[in-house]
């Protein structure tokens, strides 16, 4: 089942539409005490813009996370596999009251001439304690056609000062003095300060994002890092979106 939405935003550069796949199970999860049954679903949702390039690059970003036993062609893929999944699980355990699902969620959250940002949010359970969530970015420049990286926009002699501009952020925003190890509270491989590959430009700075897992706990949640622009003028390369400057 697809449903497209129209969006129309004032300083969007490139018209585009909301899209969404849902499959559902046949089987009925049996329900607990006092609830109605349900069953298995799985939903992707997923702008499509006037820009194949875009489109293109969205999916193989998408299509990226499920490895490379059963790559995916189209979102409509996605959903299905996981059901048929959740089917061979629901036969292999009849009346189990285990509820799976999947859920893909992708939007738009910042549009220039020169740059698209999408967050692009998985969620899934499959079974065991708990289910899972990551979030990451997906950066573009519809003007060359070409994602955008962080090697793209930062000067590479400046990539350690960069690091050390964040890791002062980070211990201001954790309350943590410029010299306490970092290697008893985080989950940084050898104690050191790194930076996470989730990444977009706001109109505040670079944001990075930190899944669960990667440095805290999943109880922890995720954390967020702001570089603010102010910090990033020597740092940044020039004509980019950091750096509009010659």
């Amino acid at each position: 089942k697809k449903v497209a939405h129209v969006i129309t935003a004032e300083n969007d550069t490139l018209s585009y539409q909301y899209d969404s796949v849902k499959v559902v199970s046949k089987n009925l999860v049996k329900p607990e005490v006092n609830q109605q049954a349900d069953t298995a679903n799985a939903v992707v949702r997923y702008p499509v813009f006037e820009n194949d390039s875009l489109n293109n690059y969205i999916k193989s970003q998408v299509f990226h996370y499920f490895g490379d036993e059963e790559v995916p062609t189209a979102f409509d893929d996605i959903a299905s596999s996981f059901i048929r999944g959740y089917n061979d699980f629901y036969l292999e355990n009849p009346g189990t009251a285990q509820w799976w699902y999947l859920l893909i969620d992708i939007k738009v959250i910042r549009q220039l001439h020169n740059y698209v940002a999408l967050k692009y949010i998985h969620s899934d359970y499959a079974g065991g304690a708990h289910g899972n969530t990551s979030i990451s970015y997906i950066n573009f420049n519809p003007k060359t056609n070409s994602p955008i990286t962080l090697d793209s926009l930062i000067l590479p002699e400046k990539k350690a000062e960069l690091l050390k501009v964040a890791e002062g952020i980070f211990r201001k925003n954790e309350k943590i003095s410029a010299t306490e190890s970092l290697e008893k509270k985080y989950f940084f491989t050898n104690g050191r300060f790194s930076l996470p590959k989730s990444f977009y430009v706001s109109d505040k700075g670079l944001v990075f994002l930190y899944n669960p897992y990667e440095i805290k706990s999943y109880a922890e949640g995720t954390t967020e890092l702001i570089v603010p622009i102010s910090a990033l003028t020597n740092i940044a390369k020039p004509q980019t979106i950091l750096n509009p400057t010659e």
